[in-house]
């Protein structure tokens, strides 16, 4: 019988691995850990998130939420998985990595469709009658795989910097310090109506001053090619904005509006957050504080944020650089490539940006993939979903500026009759990309509040 042969068990990989044996195919998954490893996962298990543990908003007023619940309609185990192990965020759907992980190998080592191979696959494999590949290795794509991707699509890959946040042990955090709140009082979950989901450092305008300065002045980790590589503009490292001027972390990550510091009853000049990292509370990240300053420069530096003085941290962050193809000149919206039907991209490696969005492409490849082995053409989703317009973008975006993106509701269509206000519109959306949704694939329609 015709099989699904998947290239990565990350987000893309996982969730196509899902939906392809769940429409009756068999699927093999290759990953290569942990006999290859790379140089930022830690564990050999599937699915395991390297950067933050937030999946972003999950409320249906912004995009990434539109595309969480068009995925959660469409069976996503990466949401199923994700639901069950969230843990306090706001507003927004954030996971314990070590469980999500978990959870995640788990499903798909018990699937009695699903066959996972522990090895590298170096090249490209040649066309074979019945087999389907998917290559969903992600930006940390092994170097000779990543050679032939370059010889196949025709040109060099693009590429961009990312880097992690670090993450502090929770007894370590001075709590008379600091105070607990959601921005604007959003929280979902189990702490909706409560004290909130983040823990706050709030800072006066000569600490953060201080705190500026020392950023700056702190030595970075050298990266390969540095100079000749971008970061992407979503996830750019503290010591990269702080060098844009005094004010951009303070209108950026360490923002304190909508924070209301009970000792002054004010915002804080400026503020860090830490998020909650495991369901057992033990570990929490610095929301936005991706850096590539050395460990021990990061260890003086951020003992400087009030709170944090005595802090011990769990892992210190750091940075990788993430390859991708140039989607337009290689993709269509099914997330087939156009010289090779056989032949899909997803996850990040096809240059899409951030989990929920790599794990939604790898959904649609792997129910096309499956379609394709049993026969049938592929199915690319209306423009007017978040999952569609996604695809749609990838494969249809200028190639000669060409840049991986999140979700947002600018690269779907606009609506025929807009409401004025921007809430209003953003209810419209979604409502008309889920009932668009719904009449082309027959998925259900709970209630969502």
């Amino acid at each position: 019988m015709a099989a699904v042969h998947i290239i990565g068990g990350g987000l893309a990989g996982s969730e196509a691995a899902w939906q392809a044996a769940n429409l009756g195919v068999p699927v093999v998954l290759h990953e290569m850990r942990p006999t290859v490893p790379t140089a930022v996962h830690q564990t050999d298990r599937l699915a395991e998130l390297v950067c933050s543990n937030s999946f972003r908003g999950d409320k249906l007023d912004n995009a990434v939420g539109l595309l969480k619940e068009e995925m959660r309609r469409l069976d996503s185990l990466v949401m199923r998985v994700a639901d069950r192990v969230r843990v306090p965020a706001g507003a927004a759907l954030a996971v314990d990595r070590h469980e999500f992980a978990k959870g995640v190998t788990a499903a798909i080592t018990e699937h009695p469709g699903i066959t996972v191979d522990r090895g590298e696959i170096s090249t490209i494999p040649a066309p074979a009658p019945g087999d389907v590949w998917i290559i969903a290795t992600g930006p940390l794509t092994s170097a000779s795989l990543s050679q032939d991707i370059a010889r196949f699509v025709g040109r060099d890959h693009l590429a961009f910097f990312d880097a992690i946040s670090p993450i502090v042990l929770a007894e370590t955090i001075d709590m008379s310090k600091v105070f607990r709140q959601s921005r604007w009082d959003r929280s979902l979950g189990p702490n909706a109506g409560g004290d909130g989901d983040y823990l706050n450092c709030p800072l006066t305008k000569d600490a953060y001053e201080a705190f500026h300065a020392a950023i700056v002045a702190a030595e970075k980790a050298e990266a390969h090619d540095f100079d000749n590589t971008k970061f992407f503009e979503g996830c750019l490292p503290i010591e990269v904005m702080a060098h844009r001027g005094v004010n951009t972390l303070r209108f950026g990550p360490m923002k304190g509006s909508g924070l209301t510091d009970p000792r002054t009853g004010r915002w804080p000049y400026a503020v860090v957050q830490l998020r909650q990292d495991t369901l057992a509370g033990d570990h929490f990240s610095l929301v936005g504080f991706q850096t590539q300053l050395k460990w021990g420069e990061q260890a003086r530096v951020l003992k400087m944020i009030p709170g944090l003085e005595q802090a011990e941290f769990v892992r210190f962050g750091m940075i990788h650089r993430n390859t991708y193809i140039n989607g337009p000149t290689v993709l269509r919206d099914t997330w087939q490539t156009r010289a090779r039907a056989d032949l899909f991209f997803a996850g990040q490696v096809s240059g899409v940006e951030g989990y929920v969005e790599s794990a939604s492409s790898g959904l649609i490849a792997g129910r096309n993939a499956a379609r394709l082995a049993l026969g049938l053409e592929p199915l690319a989703p209306p423009r007017t979903t978040a999952i569609g317009a996604l695809a749609h973008y990838v494969s249809h975006a200028d190639p000669a500026h060409y840049q991986p993106t999140n979700i947002t509701f600018g690269i779907m269509p606009p609506l025929d009759k807009p409401p004025k206000s921007r809430q209003e519109r953003a209810a419209a959306t979604s409502a008309r990309a889920l009932d668009d949704l719904a009449a082309w694939s027959g998925a259900p329609q709970p209630v969502q509040s």
